[in-house]
């Protein structure tokens, strides 16, 4: 960013030719084979300079489908029970962070653009909350006394580092885990300063007089409901997050013979339902909607999306159902998916469709289209949740001891352009790399970047192209460096982040569709600088950035750069 740079003389430099200015610092000369004797008096051959102003349209351009431009990548990072980080409790902040960072280097390898981490496991937090206490998964004790840091602030500098979206994972009401390792039923043995201990009626224990028993917040109660959603609205507001997303928590699964105990609260609260299932289900209705009003009202740019079970209902219970025969979110957990994507509420949906292709009673294959169809005609982007965890694991169908199955998954995905990509259940077992699964995904699906699928409900605006003022060989590859557009001033967006293109030979203004898969597509950074490690030596290469605002529009490509590696 060069904030002493007018914006006038910013456009004057994103339209002159390479060659034509020289910035203050900057190392503007061409390789020493460059040949300027076919060039015009623009600098190029025969060609006029881009508009900076319109945001590229790719319509039309033929795509190579094995290597999408946009493609929602990531992996869930579980808190609970230390699934996968913290992997145990107690330790220390710089172990804390080398593990964290060890997530983020998997994730880069692999090519995904995003990390999905949870940290309100159990009605507690990861940050300094006023409202509820420390995560015992963090500190290991349910005393309320903080690491003496801030892990959810470190988490995403350290995750917008690398250029990753941070969406910040909440469970809306469970409050403990099942005994030994969890308070269970016990509100005794809660942290001191739980809003439970001070609130017990806020609290149910379910299922009862089991080892599975846990607590939950009770969603009936409107009081309830609005301190759940200011409690995760003190991170949206104090954090930079990109993104909100819930899992399928909200009413507890059923267990055989139990109801969940809200009849107090149905008496109180429930005039004018006729069932106490409509009443439930317009309970997680009302979170649902107003949690998207408000963080959309604070910050715009933020996503709001739910990862709930991956049937809705069954066509045999509704004709507008899946051709499926499983447990129902609609009845089980009172959450209606299919009416949040359509009332507009959600920026994403991640249906976990943990099941293979071919499953009976929930086919992979028929399930997906079914979402396609749900999302088609609204702004509700679909992400499929992948059950990693099942790769080669003793009990699961044939299909989970078949290497290439995770890859069928997401070529079936590929082949419905209302999926933009997939989250993958969790990161330890993204990193197991069962039967060499993870790898045969890298290797035939994620071997190129991909970029966030754009956030549409928030409309792009033109942004003026960076402009390339270095290029050379160093130790380690070839380092490319740009200069930003200057402040934002309406009607121009401003990047927050940019993505490198590199071409084999010169070719110093290609064509938007050369850009409209990923093929050339070779990183993406926040910053104005990027070591290309990939480059072969002694091969000739043209590079090209473009701008990506903060919901990742992006801008026309700056002039191309030709070096020598």
């Amino acid at each position: 960013m060069s904030p002493s740079l007018p914006r006038r003389t910013f456009a004057a430099l994103a339209l002159a030719p390479l060659g034509a200015v020289v910035l203050p610092g900057a190392a503007l000369a061409e390789p020493s084979d460059f040949d300027a004797s076919n060039l015009d008096d623009t600098g190029f051959e025969g060609t006029a300079a881009p508009n900076p102003a319109p945001v590229p349209d790719l319509t039309g351009c033929g795509v190579n489908p094995a290597t999408p431009k946009r493609e929602f990548r990531a992996m869930w990072i579980a808190s609970v029970v230390n699934i996968d980080w913290p992997r145990t409790t107690g330790l220390d902040e710089q172990t804390l962070k080398a593990d964290y960072r060890a997530w983020l280097d998997l994730a880069e390898r692999l090519n995904h653009n995003a990390v999905v981490v949870q940290i309100r496991p159990t009605a507690d937090a990861f940050w300094p909350s006023p409202y509820e206490p420390w995560s015992e998964w963090l500190t290991g004790k349910r005393d309320g006394v903080g690491p003496g840091w801030d892990p959810l602030a470190w988490m995403v500098a350290e995750t917008h580092s690398r250029n990753l979206e941070f969406h910040a994972w909440f469970n809306p009401y469970r409050v403990s885990m099942p005994a030994p390792g969890g308070a269970a039923g016990d509100i005794s043995k809660l942290a001191p300063n739980h809003p439970v201990r001070q609130h017990p009626d806020w609290a149910v224990p379910y299922p009862v007089g089991n080892a599975a028993t846990r607590l939950y917040y009770n969603p009936g109660i409107p009081e309830v409901r609005e301190f759940v959603q200011t409690a995760i609205m003190d991170a949206v507001l104090n954090y930079d997050i990109d993104g909100v997303h819930f899992d399928d928590y909200f009413y507890p699964y059923p267990a055989s013979g139990q109801d969940f105990g809200d009849a107090a609260t149905f008496t109180q609260y429930g005039a004018g339902f006729a069932t106490k299932a409509d009443w439930r289900r317009n309970n997680i209705d009302l979170l649902i909607q107003e949690m998207s009003e408000k963080v959309r009202t604070a910050k715009p740019w933020v996503k709001f999306g739910v990862s709930p079970f991956g049937i809705w209902r069954n066509k045999a219970a509704d004709p507008l159902g899946s051709d499926t025969a499983g447990t129902q979110s609609y009845d089980a957990n009172f959450a209606d998916t299919r009416k949040w994507v359509k009332q507009g509420w959600l920026d994403y949906i991640v249906p976990q469709v943990y099941w293979s292709i071919g499953f009976a009673v929930a086919d992979y294959g028929k399930l997906v289209p079914w979402w396609a169809d749900v999302v088609a005609g609204t702004q509700c982007q679909l992400y499929i949740g992948q059950a990693d965890y099942k790769i080669s694991l003793a009990g699961q169908p044939a299909a989970w001891f078949d290497p290439n199955e995770m890859g069928k998954h997401i070529a079936l995905n590929r082949s419905l352009p209302e999926v933009d990509g997939s989250i993958h259940f969790s990161a330890k077992d993204v990193k197991a790399n069962r039967l060499g699964a993870t790898d045969l995904v890298l290797a035939q699906y994620y071997s190129r970047p991909s970029l966030v699928p754009a956030l549409e409900r928030v409309a792009a605006r033109p942004m003026l192209p960076p402009v390339i003022t270095h290029l050379g060989s160093e130790t380690g590859g070839v380092r490319v460096s740009w200069l930003a557009p200057a402040e934002s001033a309406e009607p121009l967006g401003e990047p927050t982040s940019f993505a490198v293109y590199r071409f084999d030979g010169r070719d110093p203004l290609p064509d938007n569709c050369d850009l409209a898969d990923a093929g050339q597509l070779i990183g993406t950074v926040r910053g104005t600088s990027f070591l290309d490690t990939t480059a072969q030596p002694h091969t000739a290469y043209t590079y090209v950035v473009t701008g990506l605002d903060r919901v990742w529009h992006e801008s026309a490509p700056s002039m191309g750069r030709f070096t020598t590696a």
